[in-house]
Formats: C-alpha cells, sequence, structure tokens
C-alpha cells in the first residue's frame, strides 16, 4: 500500500522529498489571512470503546473531562488570543469521541471560541445514539449547535453485533428528533461490511430518512491497525458495486450529493468537517492546516494537558509544505466533494490548475474519472469509486501510520510519511 501513495506523492509533488513531520509548531499561527477558516474541537471520551473506531478517545471519566474541558479552553484563548480582533470562520465541528458526555459544558466551549471568532455556517457536533434524547439535544441547540451527526453505523441487528454495538430505538429517536429540531440532522451509516448486500444498505438509508435525518453519511468500514476488530474485509469488486448501486438509488431518490458518500435530502443540509481550504484544531488529536503547514496535537490526555498548563500549545508533530506538496493536500481534500473549481485552485495558489496538472486531468477525463464543463471537474461514478479506493491506500498508509506512532509516543522527534 505504501508503494502506491509513494509513487503517487512522487509523481504529484514532482520529488522524491517524503512528507517530513518534525517536533516544531510556531507558537503564534499564522491563521489571520486563511480565507474560509474551519474550526474543530475533539473531545475524546466515550462510555464503551467501540473495537472498530480508529479515532483518539479513552473511557469517559467527569474528573479527567472536566481538568481536559478546562485545558481546552485554555487552548482556544492560547491560538485565538494571537491576532487582534475577531477571525471570520466558516463553521465549527465537535468530534470525538463523543462529545455530548460534555453538554454541559459546550457552550463554554463556544463562548471562548466566539470570543476570538465569528462564526457564519454553523456549529455541529456528533452524537452517540444513546445521546439522542430532548434533553441533551435541548442543551446542545441552547448551546448554539445547529447540526448534529448520529454514529449509528447501521439500524440493523446483525450488523450491531458484527460492530458491537447496541441495538438503536428508532422510535424514540425520531420522537427526540421531532421535539428538538436542527437545521441538519446527518447519520453515519457504515458499508462494506461482511455479507453486505445493497438490500441491506438501502434499509439502513430509508431508516435514516424515516427516522429524522436529512443527510446521510454512507462511509466505508476500515480496517486499522490500531483497532482491535476482526472484520475481514469486502472484496474490491463487490465493494463497488454496493457503492455504485447506493449511489444511483440516492440519486434517484432526488437525494443532493454532497461529498463522495454524503446525501441529502435538502439543499441546506449539510454536514462535513473535512472539505475547507484551512482550519484549526483544538483538543488531543486534532488537527490544523493551514497555507503552508499541517499540525497535529498530541494523542495524550493526560500530556496535552500538562503541555497546556504550561502556556504552551500542545502540537505533536508539523510539516511545512512545500507549494507542490500543499497543492496535492488541496486537492486530495477538495476532490472529496466529487468536483474541483479550477477557479478555486487558480484564486489559492495564483497559478492555474492545468498548467499545473494538465496531463493529470486529460487522462482522468481520457480514463473516464472526470467530466469537466465551466472549469469544474466533476467526478464521475467511476471516479468516485477509484477515489474512495485510493482514499483507503492513503489512510492506511499515512492516517493510520501516524495516528500508531503518536498513540505510542505523546511528541515524535520526527516522522516522514
Amino acid at each position: 500500500m505504501s508503494l502506491i501513495t509513494n509513487l503517487t506523492r512522487m509523481w504529484l509533488t514532482r520529488s522524491v522529498k517524503p512528507f517530513t513531520f518534525q517536533n516544531e509548531f510556531d507558537s503564534a499561527l499564522p491563521f489571520a489571512e486563511c480565507p474560509d477558516l474551519g474550526l474543530y474541537v475533539h473531545i475524546p471520551f466515550c462510555k464503551r470503546i467501540c473495537s472498530f473506531c480508529p479515532y483518539c478517545k479513552e473511557a469517559y471519566s467527569p474528573e479527567t473531562c472536566d481538568r481536559y474541558l478546562d485545558a481546552l479552553i485554555r487552548e482556544i484563548h492560547l491560538t485565538g488570543g494571537g491576532i487582534p480582533g475577531k477571525k471570520r470562520a466558516t463553521s465549527l465541528y465537535f468530534g470525538g469521541g463523543t462529545p455530548a458526555l460534555a453538554a454541559e459544558r459546550i457552550k463554554e466551549v463556544i463562548d471562548a471560541l466566539n470570543e476570538h471568532f465569528v462564526i457564519t455556517q454553523g456549529i455541529g457536533i456528533e452524537l452517540h445514539p444513546d445521546n439522542v434524547t430532548a434533553p441533551v439535544l435541548r442543551t446542545l441547540r441552547d448551546a448554539g449547535v445547529t447540526k448534529i451527526s448520529i454514529g449509528v453505523q447501521s439500524f440493523q441487528e446483525k450488523y450491531q453485533n458484527i460492530l458491537g454495538r447496541a441495538a438503536v430505538d428508532r422510535r424514540s429517536l425520531a420522537e427526540a428528533l421531532r421535539e428538538v429540531p436542527f437545521e441538519t440532522v446527518s447519520m453515519d451509516i457504515m458499508f462494506a461490511l461482511p455479507g453486505q448486500t445493497f438490500e441491506d444498505l438501502k434499509a439502513d438509508v430509508d431508516a435514516v430518512f424515516q427516522s429524522g435525518g436529512n443527510h446521510v453519511a454512507i462511509y466505508p468500514f476500515i480496517n486499522f491497525s490500531s483497532t482491535p476488530g476482526t472484520v475481514p474485509a469486502m472484496g474490491k469488486g463487490e465493494k463497488r458495486s454496493l457503492l455504485d448501486a447506493v449511489t444511483r438509488y440516492c440519486l434517484g431518490k432526488g437525494y443532493i450529493r454532497n461529498s463522495i458518500w454524503t446525501f441529502s435530502s435538502e439543499k441546506e443540509a449539510s454536514y462535513s468537517s473535512m472539505t475547507r481550504d484551512n482550519f484549526l484544531g483544538f483538543g488531543c488529536s486534532a488537527a490544523t492546516l493551514l497555507r503552508d503547514q499541517f499540525k497535529i496535537n498530541t494523542f495524550s490526555v493526560e500530556e496535552y494537558c500538562r503541555r497546556v498548563d504550561r502556556e504552551t500549545l500542545p502540537t505533536a508533530l508539523t510539516v511545512r509544505f512545500t507549494l507542490r506538496q500543499r497543492m496535492v493536500y488541496y486537492l486530495f481534500w477538495t476532490a472529496y466533494s466529487t468536483k474541483v473549481d479550477a477557479g478555486a485552485f487558480q484564486r489559492f495558489f495564483g497559478v492555474p490548475l492545468k498548467k499545473v496538472y494538465g496531463l493529470e486531468l486529460a487522462l482522468a477525463k481520457c480514463l473516464g474519472f472526470v467530466t469537466e464543463r465551466g472549469g469544474v471537474y466533476e467526478m464521475t461514478l467511476k471516479g468516485a469509486f477509484y477515489y474512495h479506493y485510493y482514499e483507503n491506500f492513503y489512510t492506511l498508509a499515512y492516517i493510520d501510520k501516524m495516528w500508531g506512532e503518536l498513540r505510542k509516543n505523546a511528541f515524535p522527534e520526527k516522522m516522514e510519511l
């Protein structure tokens, strides 16, 4: 897998130089001039640890959670106070972990962010199905949350058993969502599970929209080295057939495709913390992407708190991009939306997309991966599948390796990817 990603990286960056991460960071982050800035906050605590989940998390303790939130608010002020006035930010997303375990203090975190940022496109938060009760939802909405994402994974018992998840009470879920409405109600559904058929996946997608959702994320199961689960992977051909079939089904129902595997029943419904040109991350394991750098915070809750207690940013690793490396990163995550706008690329980098990657775009069109209209390149079904297929290689060769090292070492000296 690393061979494929390494060859791709060398070709697109026109260099054999790897992405080199160092144990360093800027004490004052240069985000003042970054357009379309997103915000992300990570709260890593869970009541139960799911075997398939690769994200930074640990068992919930009220005392540890409170100490962590105190440090999180200090980190926000450390970073946000680095520039005068307030910076315009497109959105704010809370991920985890199970952020709703800290529902009573979410407003404190949002208030701290509002001291430094003007959030223009809403606030989203991830929820475990157990958190979807009217009191919790009301607390979150009163705090300013406008979008929620519920980690259902599957409504079906056979897949809940495979994933080690409890049954979801659809009636209670729908009643709570009717009582406390949100702009976007997204639900996560996992595909490429053992024995999963189109009818299985279709039933889960239908259940999302019948249970009060207006947005669905149909994302693939990936075996991370750090997860203890032993769920066998689905074959490439079977996975492609399943993804193509559910995509056609969603489009046939009139749903709007927002990204590779997300669809909404309403134009205004959206939920994605990933497709931002620039973003600031707060909390352990949170990443920050700026014009010429990417940094990631330590995965250790204890070390995170200690670092912030010393009035120091909890950065574990930073990569300083070459221009070509930044272009590759930009294109990879922009393509997640299934579209790349040549005009937006030129505004961001000051150079025409065709001048930099004309050959690759021509080849992608020739192979039937993309179509072009008015300078916007849009993925076909074939292109979307192969993006997903490559993203699986990227995840295991880059993200899995980085996260694995950061779980073992709170502040590694160096890492090359």
